[in-house]
């Protein structure tokens, strides 16, 4: 008797333990417990933690309440302006009443998944192609609120949805890359010019300085001159304008001007020394070349015409041009370095007067 009071209470206790095994559940913190019995909802969402149901009666069904990151598969779409495109996006939302979304939905990940497919081909259908290039921060907005419109009867909440990418087909890439070519170049151009024409005022107002000060373009010239010599690749052909010329000259001039007083006064007391007659022919025969010599000698040796008394005041006998040409050979052509020959005249006899 006693062997089977014992046993009978080691088989309650072990249904107890079973039961109360299957009944217990553990409600994670970022989850909530829908519970269920006989088929029914139960008004009271199980929290996190400890809790107990029937087992055979009630039925605990966890939710996540986490932010859950879906990515939306990449849709092909032709965009307004008759452009294909390939556009994928990402989904970020979160469930906020977990009684809603296992009763009016059946997966919610599912449906939220096909109804941001469904609202990401209509986008595409409303947008251009620029929009969807350079004004996605509105195009997310639009989406949002496409997919949050339905979402919210499901106990889902859409926080964020983002387009990651637009795949573009390599002809519009190529017709893209030419008009950005294009309109670089244009801007280009046109701060080239706008340079141009800044750098022309300013030359033109360095010109009118320069202009008053005559040695600042030849400062500006060595400068340049500087400048390109510090390559040390290149060979530099400097002109040498007259206006340098002129700059040294005028500048030569006041030291010549006090040097030409100076001389003055230091030949001013010296006087002038007297050669004799007969000397001067002399020493102006050792200056001229030997050519003039020879001439000068083969013409004195020449014989004279004698003059015929005439009536009346004497006057000087021009010589003969037949007797002259006769007598005096002619000079030989003179070296390029040699000075150039002066031909000699005959001394002249004052003539007897009658």
């Amino acid at each position: 008797m006693v062997q089977e009071l014992v046993i009978a209470i080691v088989a309650a206790v072990a249904a107890c333990a079973l039961y109360t095994a299957a009944a217990a559940k553990v409600v994670k913190q970022y989850e909530r417990g829908v519970v269920l019995r006989l088929g029914r909802l139960r008004n009271d969402v199980r929290g996190p933690g400890f809790t107990m149901v029937l087992p055979g009666v009630e039925r605990l069904r966890k939710v996540n309440m986490q932010i859950v990151t879906m990515p939306v598969p990449a849709q092909d779409g032709i965009t307004r302006d008759n452009v294909t495109v390939r556009v994928d996006a990402v989904i970020y939302f979160k469930v906020v009443d977990a009684a809603s979304a296992v009763i009016q939905v059946e997966d919610y990940r599912f449906a939220v998944s096909q109804m941001a497919q469904t609202s990401l081909r209509s986008i595409i259908g409303k947008s251009d192609l620029d929009d969807l290039l350079s004004n996605r921060e509105k195009l997310n907005q639009g989406l949002e609120l496409m997919i949050d419109s339905p979402a919210v009867g499901w106990g889902v909440q859409i926080d964020r949805v983002e387009i990651k990418d637009v795949s573009l087909p390599e002809t519009m890439k190529r017709s893209m890359a030419r008009q950005a070519e294009a309109d670089r170049e244009r801007r280009a151009r046109v701060i080239n010019a706008d340079a141009e024409l800044q750098a022309s005022k300013k030359l033109a107002e360095a010109a009118k300085e320069m202009s008053a000060q005559p040695a600042a373009l030849q400062l500006r010239l060595l400068q340049t001159v500087v400048a390109v010599a510090a390559e040390k690749n290149s060979t530099l052909v400097l002109p040498f304008p007259v206006e340098l010329l002129r700059f040294l000259e005028r500048a030569q001039q006041p030291v010549q001007q006090q040097q030409q007083p100076v001389q003055q006064q230091q030949l001013a007391p010296q006087e002038p020394v007297q050669q004799p007659a007969q000397q001067r022919p002399v020493q102006r025969q050792a200056a001229e070349p030997p050519q003039a010599v020879r001439a000068q000698q083969l013409h004195a040796q020449a014989p004279r015409p004698t003059p015929r008394p005439r009536p009346g005041p004497a006057r000087r006998p021009a010589p003969a041009p037949s007797q002259q040409t006769a007598a005096a050979p002619a000079p030989m052509p003179a070296p390029p370095a040699a000075a150039p020959v002066r031909p000699s005249r005959p001394s002249a006899k004052p003539l007897a007067k009658h």
